[in-house]
């Protein structure tokens, strides 16, 4: 018999006297490597952080500059299906992203993903956070934004490091579908509950699991017990899957890795860096934290 809250073996679990097979894990050592590593959210943290706007390249640069060995971009689509890195569906002034055309797009400042890539050095990592255009779903597949960003990860993929995370299942069952070999991971929105997420990931062709903060947050006190990671990891790592969690204070981030978690997504990049590289913890002699050590400021 089975604890509660332990995880029977993933070999499969009886009963009565029937065998019920189990999902085979799906191997997830090539996402993130030995790990654990952070990621640059937006390049340098959400907003303006050090004088430089999220998903900018200047943002994604000066990241990598850093240290930061992985950083995270938003991709949309433009009117005429030129990939783009945008957070928000649409600017300031109320026109959605997907309507304008790339040159439109181009003279509002936005960060085409090409350009990204192309400047991005290929030692760092790359998480590609697919955003789906409502219009989308009056697209035929072949013409969603998950279809145009497949050849651009799959090229990718071959060269850096790579992660292509979304939202929206069905763009990441289609990715899997169409470029077998794209790592993906499946993301969670705030407060998302917890055991939802981890049981359905285990059922999903991901490699990752992309928790917001908030689903490891106490619903009271709103506080990150480093304790409910480590008690989510052997159903998540037995599933064969890799914890990401998203959008921890710098402050937490830490206490997170050394809880167990696979990966963190972070704001205010340099804050994080500084606090990470002034813990003296037991596991860092096998983690670099996601980030070499730089000359600049860090």
């Amino acid at each position: 018999m089975t604890h509660i809250g332990v995880p029977p073996p993933r070999s499969g679990r009886t009963s009565g006297h029937q065998a019920v097979p189990t999902a085979s894990p799906r191997p997830t050592a090539r996402v993130f490597g030995a790990g654990p590593v952070v990621i640059g959210h937006r390049g340098l943290g959400c907003g303006v952080v050090r004088g430089h706007r999220e998903n900018t390249l200047e943002a994604f640069t000066t990241a990598a500059a850093l240290g930061m060995t992985w950083v995270e971009a938003d991709v949309r689509r433009t009117a005429d299906d030129v990939l783009v890195v945008a957070h928000d569906e649409v600017y300031p002034d109320g026109t959605r992203v997907a309507d304008v055309h790339v040159a439109e797009a181009d003279r509002r400042g936005t960060l085409r993903l090409l350009t990204l890539v192309e400047h991005l050095p290929p030692a760092v990592g790359l998480d590609l956070d697919l955003k789906s255009a409502i219009d989308d779903s009056l697209r035929p597949p072949s013409r969603t934004t998950a279809a145009l960003l497949a050849p651009v990860a799959a090229a990718e993929v071959r060269r850096r490091p790579l992660l292509v995370t979304s939202f929206d299942p069905a763009a990441l069952c289609w990715l899997r579908g169409q470029e077998p070999s794209l790592p993906l991971g499946w993301l969670t929105w705030h407060h998302f509950p917890l055991d939802a997420a981890v049981a359905a990931c285990a059922h999903m062709d991901v490699d990752v699991l992309g928790l917001h903060v908030g689903s490891l947050a106490h619903r009271g006190s709103g506080t990150v017990g480093p304790a409910t990671v480590a008690g989510a990891l052997p159903f998540v790592h037995g599933a064969g899957r890799r914890l990401m969690v998203w959008c921890p204070a710098p402050a937490s981030a830490g206490a997170l890795l050394e809880a167990g978690a696979d990966a963190v997504v972070v704001d205010e990049v340099p804050r994080a860096l500084e606090l990470l590289g002034s813990q003296d913890t037991p596991t860092r002699g096998r983690r670099t934290v996601g980030a070499r050590r730089s000359s600049g400021d860090a």
